[in-house]
């Protein structure tokens, strides 16, 4: 059989790595826009200066001049034929197999506001030419916004303050803290301080809406509402993301593939990671279905897997887990960062470390913690399953593995779930 594997980051390269496995005769085509395998994850640290684009890429093994895999890099999908399956760059039809994998991720999202969409010093941070470019542009500026206090903008910033050149940076953010997706109020304070340590400005709850140029195709300010502007020689926009799906559609941005998307406009795909078209799977941020690298990987894996024959469900598609570390500060969080009403809240915090439950109905729902991070594995397993914990006997604080199993008489472990 042959396989054509769009896409060759933390999906695609799973994937194939699990044909050759199960099937070591089949053929691989990997395509991919990139001529370099990359982590994205570790953008910054080529901004930084500490990595260059081979200490970004995650293989370590042969994977790639394997004799049945064939990689043709630097090629954009620009269309799939579903029924013959086949893809396209313009008008060169590129591969055909008897099997696809989309695994395109995402891209940058770039709001219609002023000369975001159109100016040279405006930079995503999601390709590696993104790291690339903002870190060229960065040796010359001065004074350098950055739209949205997410991890993306802030690994943008840490790289450039790695690097040690001196600009004065700002960081824009619709929200009320930062990292409000990644970790409560509390937690983001203690990473805003440290960027402000180092000279960082943050404008929180502020909407950017225009933007002043140059004339000449650059923007030197963004203008926030309430008629704040902020003077800048290039800007970073970190404002989220949408899935890689436009070269399965046509210029209304229906579908044109015959692939069914769903509203968010990301791939459909049932159990299996299968799309409505058999012998079609999708995996990675382009299923829409999670944006961490490991469930990534696992999802190539699982779609491989299919590829072959092989028929496995994609079951585990908890995705609420996030993981920062900036200037040393480990930090840990996983389902529910914020309460609803009902839920109750235990807080435990010393000078080097915070840690936060939030129990619902009589379960875990989520954990932040700061500092020492130790015993996560075992909160994820809580979160993930949700085990109650109010009938132990015990503080949660206080909880442990050893809680959760009761020993027979032939010495086997039976779980306990109340």
């Amino acid at each position: 059989m042959k396989h054509i594997i769009i896409g060759a980051g933390a999906a695609g390269i799973s994937a194939a790595r699990t044909i050759l496995k199960e099937k070591p005769d089949d053929s691989i085509v990997i395509i991919s826009e990139d001529t370099e395998v990359y982590s994205r994850c570790m953008l910054h640290k080529f901004i930084a200066g500490e990595r260059d684009a081979e200490g970004l890429n995650f293989i370590n093994d042969d994977l790639l001049s394997n004799k049945n895999v064939r990689w043709i890099k630097g090629k954009t999908v620009t269309r799939l034929d579903g029924t013959a399956k086949t893809v396209y760059a313009g008008d060169e039809q590129i591969a055909s197999g008897d099997t696809i994998l989309i695994a395109t991720g995402s891209v940058s999202v770039t709001p219609p506001i002023g000369e975001l969409k159109t100016a040279k010093n405006v930079f995503g941070l999601r390709r590696l030419s993104d790291a690339r470019a903002i870190a060229a542009c960065a040796k010359k500026a001065k004074k350098i916004a950055v739209i949205g206090a997410g991890l993306v903008g802030l690994d943008a910033v840490y790289g450039i303050l790695e690097k040690g050149s001196g600009q004065e940076i700002t960081v824009i953010e619709m929200m009320p803290t930062a990292l409000a997706i990644n970790l409560d109020a509390h937690a983001a304070a203690a990473y805003q301080k440290l960027f402000e340590k180092q000279g960082v400005k943050f404008h929180l709850a502020s909407k950017v809406v225009n933007t002043k140029g140059d004339g000449q195709g650059n923007i030197t300010a963004v203008e926030l509402e309430g008629g704040i502007s902020i003077p800048c020689d290039m800007v970073i926009l970190a404002v989220g993301v949408r899935p890689a799906t436009g070269f399965l559609m046509d210029n209304t941005g229906s579908p044109a593939s015959g692939i069914e998307l769903t509203e968010r406009k990301a791939v459909k795909v049932d159990d299996y990671l299968s799309t409505n078209i058999p012998g079609i799977y999708a995996a990675g941020d382009v299923a829409g279905l999670s944006g961490i690298w490991p469930n990534a990987q696992k999802q190539g894996e699982i779609a491989g897997y299919n590829m072959t024959g092989v028929k496995w469900i994609y079951d585990d598609k908890f995705a609420i887990k996030n993981t920062v570390n900036f200037f040393g500060l480990l930090s840990l969080s996983v389902g529910a960062i914020n309460p609803l009403e009902g839920d109750q809240v235990l807080v435990k915090e010393d000078r080097n470390n915070y840690k936060k439950l939030i129990l619902r109905n009589g379960a875990v729902a989520g954990v932040v913690l700061q500092g020492d991070i130790g015993g996560s594995g075992f909160w994820l397993h809580l979160v993930k399953n949700g085990i109650p914990v109010d009938k132990l006997g015990k503080s949660p604080w206080k909880l442990s593995y050893a809680d959760f199993y009761g020993v027979e008489n032939n010495g086997e472990y039976t779980y306990v779930t109340a």
